[in-house]
């Protein structure tokens, strides 16, 4: 999949873990797995805002396109 998802990265950043992220953002902590293992077909706009105030960044920070390799 061409797009990344980096809540890991940010998380280790931030010193927090899923369970706490879970409970400020109001997402369920199998369903913020899904989305930070990149499993996710889609992502809610105010879930990502969200996680933006959570994790005090920009959707920049959580979302990178990468080129497939052949």
């Amino acid at each position: 999949m061409p797009i990344i998802v980096d809540i890991d990265v940010m998380l280790a950043r931030r010193k927090m873990s899923v369970g706490t992220l879970s409970e400020l953002v109001g997402v369920t902590p199998a369903n913020l797995a899904v989305l930070k293992n990149g499993r996710a077909k889609a992502v809610r706009f105010t879930t990502l805002e969200a996680l933006c105030v959570a994790l005090d960044c920009q959707p920049g920070d959580l979302l990178r396109w990468e080129a497939e390799s052949d």
